[in-house]
């Protein structure tokens, strides 16, 4: 159950940095998290409570403070990026290591555009980076239109690949205007691919039709799961991987301080735009989880503070 509490303000540490947050984004990792899908996800985070009792990864605010040894960051610094698995975004104030995943803010951007940016835009690259994309490649990017896969579709699209996006009626002009090339309407009745048509298929929802899937992909195509599979799918992706070129990857991202650079350089250069559904307070976190949980926002469920 979230609560809103009061809690005492935290002192950055040598190498942290206390960052004043004036925008987070209510993600579906922190949906499955706090239900917690999969009931596994305890044994890491707390069996009977919670490890972290105050959610939230994405950062975007101001450094307050820095610690006795901080080098690359000051005070009044516009900051973006991800907590990381220590969370804690979900408050007023939070500190980090200054070798967490952050980059100052591209100038004129606001602060809620700045959280609609990371969550989606460094998972979406790490899977992307596992699927070795090339240029002239073609992607389909299942669950188009929701944070991951709008910066997906945009990422895609930069790194030259002719890009299909997978999602509802009401969603296809948004995901066209990100650039995809086609779209499909998942809600017209089975998805019904070309078999041999993808070079990669990216899940961003876990809802992709598996079978129907792999035999769309070319012999040496790469099945991306960011969504955790079910068990049966874990074996079957791995007699997969285990029988023929084609690859099932799934797993947990890792992301750096250069995958916000990256990422920072691409909204400068207009190509990585963040899509924000709809913002709200941070008293309203449970009614923004509860929308979340329904799988339909389009991009970002923003935070302000």
């Amino acid at each position: 159950m979230l609560q809103l509490k009061e809690v005492p303000r935290p002192e950055p540490q040598g190498n942290e940095l206390l960052i004043r947050m004036r925008a987070t984004s209510v993600t579906a990792g922190e949906v499955r998290l706090r239900k917690p899908d999969p009931f596994a996800v305890r044994f890491a985070f707390g069996l009977t409570r919670p490890k972290y009792p105050i959610l939230g990864v994405v950062v975007a605010g101001v450094v307050e403070a820095v610690g006795a040894n901080v080098t690359m960051y000051k005070a009044g610094d516009e900051v973006f990026g991800s907590a990381g698995m220590t969370f804690g975004t979900y408050a007023e104030y939070v500190c980090v290591p200054e070798s967490a995943t952050l980059a100052t803010i591209p100038h004129g951007m606001s602060f809620e555009d700045a959280a609609a940016i990371p969550f989606g835009g460094t998972t979406a690259r790490w899977f992307l980076k596992k699927g070795n994309i090339q240029s002239g490649q073609r992607v389909m990017i299942y669950g188009a239109s929701g944070a991951i896969g709008t910066s997906a579709v945009q990422l895609a699209k930069h790194f030259g690949a002719h890009v299909t996006g997978v999602c509802s009626t009401t969603n296809l002009e948004m995901v066209r205007l990100l650039g995809a090339d086609d779209v499909i309407d998942y809600t017209m009745g089975d998805v019904s691919l070309p078999e041999g048509t993808f070079d990669i298929i990216l899940d961003t929802v876990g809802k992709s039709p598996f079978q129907t899937c792999v035999r769309a992909l070319k012999e040496d195509g790469k099945y991306l799961r960011v969504v955790h599979m079910a068990p049966a799918d874990i074996i079957r992706g791995i007699w997969v991987s285990m029988t023929s070129r084609k690859k099932v990857i799934g797993g947990v991202i890792t992301e750096t301080a250069d995958d916000m650079a990256f990422l920072k350089a691409l909204v400068e250069k207009g190509e990585l735009k963040p899509v924000i559904d709809r913002t709200c307070i941070l008293e309203q976190i449970p009614e923004a989880h509860a929308y979340v949980e329904l799988g339909h926002k389009k991009g970002n469920v923003v935070v302000t503070l």
